[in-house]
Parts: structure tokens; C-alpha cells; sequence
């Protein structure tokens, strides 16, 4: 129960969620994970360089983009993840987006290299991304404790 002026930030099931989110952030698996995404993050910004299809304007941007975004995820998990949980869900869609890219961006005349790199590192950051989801849950982050 709450006392007038007291924050939610101090309530006792806010408190514990936090513990237990905490708890799942210090897992080595959790931080294995959280590094891998920063990684597939990182190469899928820098792709379109190392794979060979910077002119490729239109992807180049949309592979630089989310692979920033993921990366930023990754840091967001893996210095607040008791904050951050909740955007986990994000990961997965931005993989989704990087296996379909080749095909949906406009103006881009994909290659066999292209479309490898898009899929195998979408395909990583989708299941990295449910990973990280399920680690959230396991320790059963998404109950309150009942009164």
C-alpha cells in the first residue's frame, strides 16, 4: 500500500521487479547475449562497406540505420535492462526488417551477397532479440507479487 507523497519509483512491487530485473541483466548468458546484438548491430550498420554495396544508397542508409538502432538497443539493455525491458520487443521486428530489406526498398538491385549478409545477420538479431525477450520473463519479470 502507498502513503500519500511517497513515489511510485519507491513502491515495494516496483522495487522487487526492478531486483528481478536486475538479476536477469547480471546472467552471463544475458550479457553474452546483449554483446552478440551489439556486434550484429555494428556489422549491420557497416555492411554495406564491408559486403560492397554502399552505392546502393537506398539500403546502405536503411542497413546503417538499423544496425545503429539495434546496437543502441543493446547498449540500453546492457546498462539499464531493468529500464529497457520493455523495447525488447523491438529487436526481433528491426530482424524481421533487416531479412525483408533487399526486397522492399525501393531503387536497390540486390546481389547474392547482399542478401545474405541482410538475412543471416536479421536472422541472428530476430533470435537474439527473442532471447533476450524470454530471459526478461524467465525469472518472472512480468508478475507482480500479489497482496
Amino acid at each position: 500500500m502507498t502513503t500519500p507523497g511517497m513515489s511510485i519509483e519507491r513502491h515495494p512491487d516496483i522495487a522487487e521487479l526492478r531486483a528481478r530485473y536486475d538479476r536477469v541483466s547480471e546472467q552471463p548468458m544475458t550479457q553474452v547475449t546483449e554483446g552478440l546484438m551489439f556486434m550484429a548491430g555494428l556489422y549491420m550498420a557497416a555492411s554495406p562497406w564491408i559486403v560492397g554495396f554502399a552505392s546502393q544508397s537506398g539500403l546502405a542508409t536503411c542497413n546503417l540505420l538499423s544496425g545503429l538502432a539495434v546496437a543502441l538497443l543493446a547498449v540500453g539493455f546492457t546498462s539499464a535492462y531493468s529500464r529497457t525491458h520493455g523495447m525488447a520487443f523491438v529487436a526481433p521486428l528491426l530482424g524481421l526488417w533487416m531479412i525483408v530489406s533487399p526486397w522492399l526498398v525501393v531503387g536497390v538491385t540486390t546481389t547474392a551477397g547482399m542478401i545474405w549478409s541482410n538475412v543471416v545477420c536479421g536472422i541472428i538479431v530476430c533470435l537474439l532479440g527473442l532471447g533476450l525477450t524470454a530471459m526478461g520473463m524467465a525469472d518472472g519479470g512480468m508478475r507482480m507479487r500479489r497482496r
